[in-house]
């Protein structure tokens, strides 16, 4: 599995745009082509998948984690460009038109057989699942929910292999003992603190980096 980070308060590349939000490109070799989340600005979001050879035509399903403008402000932009495709709603977003097929998500549920929605936790946000060879790993939008909540959410799944996305003001960081992997990104308050205790986990976020799974 291939995760490329195409908007984030950062960039790993000069010819990127950085902007508040996030967005995400999920390619799992048995799973239709996801976005996750699309950033505030959809100009920019264009922009960066251009910069990045991404083909928004390839894309096929959009996964929105919460309806806050930082993850959802680009969605109308990226539907003039392709509007065949299925978007994932947390049950709280309304609205959305212009997709040809608009799924809503209030329960966990299995988008794919390696693909996986926890539900719309505490009526606010839902986290992707992903099943690798090396274990669960999740993608997350701010982590609004509490981060045990998210993480035993998507340990029905599996055993938790690593974290992607924004973890907003999570300073639990005992929770993360058992990942391998963690990539704190966008709103991540603590990306220091998280970084000091578990050096040999992070991955460095920003729009453009590419993690490989």
């Amino acid at each position: 599995m291939n995760v490329t980070l195409i908007y984030d308060n950062e960039t790993a590349r000069e010819d990127l745009v950085a902007d508040w939000g996030f967005s995400c490109l999920i390619e799992e070799e048995k799973t239709p082509t996801i976005l996750f989340d699309t950033g505030t600005d959809g100009s920019i979001l264009l922009s960066n998948m251009r910069k990045l050879n991404i083909d928004p035509l390839t894309i096929e399903e959009v996964f929105i984690s919460h309806g806050h403008f930082d993850h959802i402000g680009g969605l109308a932009d990226f539907l003039q460009i392709n509007s065949n495709v299925t978007v994932y709603l947390p049950a709280s977003v309304r609205g959305v038109r212009g997709a040809r097929e608009i799924v809503s998500v209030s329960e966990r549920m299995s988008i794919h057989k390696n693909v996986f929605s926890t539900g719309e936790l505490e009526n606010i946000e839902q986290s992707m699942a992903v099943k690798t060879d090396k274990g669960i790993v999740l993608i997350v939008g701010c982590s609004h929910p509490r981060m045990k909540h998210i993480l035993d959410a998507g340990s029905e799944f599996g055993e938790l292999y690593g974290i992607i996305g924004g973890l907003h003001g999570f300073n639990e960081f005992e929770l993360f003992r058992d990942l391998k992997l963690i990539c704190p990104a966008h709103c991540t308050q603590h990306q220091s603190e998280i970084r000091a205790l578990y050096p040999d986990k992070c991955i460095s976020g920003g729009a453009g980096t590419v993690i490989s799974i």
